[in-house]
């Protein structure tokens, strides 16, 4: 058997993973386009409301206080279209160095809306900005598909905290997605991340879980040589914690 024979079959897997993870990115999108473009609208809203208000003043002070309205209201609008093509495209696959607070930061743009929309409080906090080698675009995938989660978890409201910082004698940065939810019987705990398991029951609009989202997001760590541990009390809510390696290369053994 020729060497190009044999790399064929995992070319094809790998091939697979990659059309999955898109797949699964997105059934994400689709999760928060509603919320993302009715605030697309407020903001083309306010940004005509102002220069109609700036064209029409005589006086000077209140033209510059509307055009700041305006380049606020664009600039805005800049950041969720950028955070939204930054998500959605395949992008390059070689792994960068990224800020990981500042992925965090990107995901919450694109769903800041839709958590209001149902009455969750966010609550960060960076304890510190640790840096690691990883696909940028997938690692926002596991985290925007964590928040969603944690939305469903939460349809009267709660509250919904992400912690990132870095354990340095471990090698490893953690980011942790905790929600005050219903939380997961413990019955359902060891199925969580097989394939085409869900508990989600359909939405308004139809849309239920696929049984995709936790597996893909484990794929994509373990990729990474990271991890994905979860821990649930019914009632109490749940917490995800994404471990991922700063240095892969020097890095043995997960904590």
């Amino acid at each position: 058997m020729t060497r190009q024979k044999m790399l064929q079959p995992e070319f094809e897997i790998r091939a697979l993973k990659q059309q999955l993870f898109q797949a699964q990115k997105l059934g994400s999108i689709g999760a928060i386009a509603s919320s993302v473009a009715h605030e697309f609208n407020n903001i083309l809203t306010t940004i005509i409301n102002y220069t109609r208000m700036a064209s029409r003043s005589t006086d000077e002070e209140s033209r510059k206080q509307a055009l700041e309205k305006v380049l606020k209201g664009g600039q805005r609008a800049a950041v969720i279209v950028n955070s939204m093509l930054g998500f959605a495209r395949k992008g390059k696959q070689e792994r960068a160095s990224v800020d990981l607070a500042s992925l965090v930061e990107e995901v919450l743009v694109l769903t800041s809306k839709d958590l209001s929309k149902y009455q969750i409080r966010i609550e960060t906090n960076f304890v510190s900005r640790p840096k690691a080698p990883v696909i940028a675009s997938q690692v926002e995938q596991v985290l925007m598909n964590l928040v969603i989660n944690a939305r469903q978890a939460m349809p009267l409201g709660g509250k919904l905290r992400i912690e990132v910082r870095e354990c340095a004698d471990s090698g490893f940065a953690e980011i942790v997605v905790a929600d005050s939810g219903q939380g997961i019987s413990p019955e359902n705990m060891g199925r969580i991340f097989n394939p085409f398991f869900t508990t989600k029951l359909p939405d308004e609009h139809g849309n239920g879980g696929t049984g995709l989202g936790l597996y893909v997001c484990r794929q994509i760590l373990e990729e990474h040589q990271g991890r994905l541990r979860v821990e649930s009390k019914v009632g109490k809510g749940t917490v995800f914690a994404i471990k991922l390696p700063t240095n892969p290369e020097g890095q043995q053994f997960y904590p």
